[in-house]
C-alpha cells in the first residue's frame, strides 16, 4: 500500500515538473521568434531608410511584424539609424523586443 501513495507521488511530481519545463520551453521560442519579428521589422525600415527598398520605413516594419504575429509598438528613426520594438502576447502576458538596424556607430 505504501508503495502505491509512493508511485502516486512520484508521477504526480514528474508531471508537474514536465508541465513547468514545457511551459518554460513554450516561453523561450515564443522570445526567439519575437526578437526575429524585430530584427526582421528593422531591417526592412532600414533598407526603406536607405532607399533599398520603396515605401514608408514603419509602415514596412508593421508590415513584416504583422507576418510574424507581432505588432510594433514604437518605430523610431534617427537618421539611418532604425529602432523598432514590437509586442505580442504569450498567454496572458504581453511581451516585447527590440532591435536596431543601420550603419555601426563612429
Amino acid at each position: 500500500m505504501a508503495s502505491t501513495v509512493a508511485v502516486v507521488g512520484i508521477l504526480a511530481a514528474s508531471a508537474t515538473l514536465v508541465a513547468g519545463l514545457s511551459a518554460v520551453g513554450a516561453a523561450a521560442i515564443h522570445s526567439q521568434r519575437l526578437a526575429g519579428a524585430a530584427d526582421s521589422a528593422a531591417l526592412a525600415a532600414a533598407d526603406t531608410v536607405t532607399g533599398l527598398a520603396a515605401g514608408e520605413p514603419c509602415d514596412r516594419a508593421a508590415d513584416l511584424a504583422a507576418t510574424a504575429g507581432a505588432a510594433v509598438a514604437v518605430c523610431d528613426i534617427d537618421g539611418f539609424v532604425v529602432t523598432v520594438t514590437v509586442t505580442a502576447r504569450f498567454g496572458v502576458f504581453a511581451t516585447s523586443a527590440t532591435a536596431r538596424a543601420g550603419p555601426p556607430p563612429g
